[in-house]
């Protein structure tokens, strides 16, 4: 019986290991991307952000997996199936942006791109802070103000693609204008699903708290 709970606990303690690594990843895609819309010639980095999307499409499975299998879960079932979901989201709206890049011939990044990439890494970084912590929630105040810290980036990033779009109107390019106003809006939806992890992050907090 002892070595049963011994396998449990270790078990519980995976799938956040994994939750965790796959949070992480959402940071590396989102710092890829900045590099890339620096440089929009350097073909390794949308052949890299696809890779890292690969990687954590495995990991999101192998959470799933792990919480279809497992009797006793950390936190409720449903909860961490929301912040994977979620986080993966954000990471495929990033593999989606740096694929129209390529896909639409982009060859110097667009107005305020940049600025609301590097918003997203703030954004994916407050994620990851607050994912790691899901494994021991001794200071929820401090998980609170990572979601507060996310919603306060997500209007930035508001802020920033209504500016774009104002910008881009202006514009007498019909093609240009279609092109340039998805990629501003795989922007700010990346930045949303940050927000949508946050408050499935808030809501677990004040379950366990």
């Amino acid at each position: 019986m002892g070595q049963f709970f011994s396998w449990v606990k270790s078990n519980e303690k995976e799938i956040l290991v994994t939750l965790d690594n796959l949070a992480k990843k959402s940071v590396e895609i989102s710092e890829e991307l900045v590099i890339m819309l620096t440089d929009l010639k350097i073909d390794e980095c949308h052949k890299k952000i696809h890779t890292i999307e690969t990687e954590a499409d495995k990991l999101v499975r192998d959470i799933f997996s792990e919480l279809n299998r497992t009797f006793i879960t950390p936190l409720d079932r449903e909860d961490m199936q929301r912040v994977a979901s979620k986080i993966d989201d954000t990471i495929d709206h990033i593999d989606g942006i740096s694929a129209r890049l390529q896909s639409y011939k982009i060859t110097t990044a667009p107005p305020y791109a940049l600025d609301m990439a590097n918003e997203l890494v703030k954004a994916t970084k407050e994620v990851e802070l607050m994912t790691a912590k899901l494994r021991n929630i001794k200071n929820p105040s401090s998980m609170i103000e990572h979601c507060r810290k996310t919603s306060e980036i997500e209007h930035k990033v508001d802020d920033l693609y209504s500016a774009a779009i104002t910008k881009l109107f202006e514009s007498n390019d019909p093609i240009e204008i279609i092109k340039l106003k998805d990629i501003y809006e795989k922007l700010e939806s990346a930045s949303d699903r940050c927000v949508d992890v946050a408050d499935v992050v808030e809501d677990i907090v004040l379950k366990y708290t």
